[in-house]
């Protein structure tokens, strides 16, 4: 996401809403992923995930808290 601040709150919760749900997803693919490459590659994304999901909530509560 370039920008959080371009989005509209209800935009706002709808990205948090995916990227909980893509968190969700990728643990599951983790518990069933074989091979150490492939738990490294889920790990990543789940980070990268985790990092956009927290910006974004941040700016929520912010906006929230004005």
């Amino acid at each position: 996401m370039s920008d959080e601040r371009s989005l509209s709150l209800p935009e706002l919760n709808d990205r948090i809403a995916i990227l909980q749900d893509n968190i969700r997803q990728l643990i599951e693919q983790a518990a069933g992923a074989a091979g150490e490459r492939n738990e490294e590659r889920i790990a990543g994304r789940i980070n990268q995930q985790n990092e956009e999901l927290e910006k974004l909530t941040k700016e929520r509560d912010a906006r929230l808290n004005r």
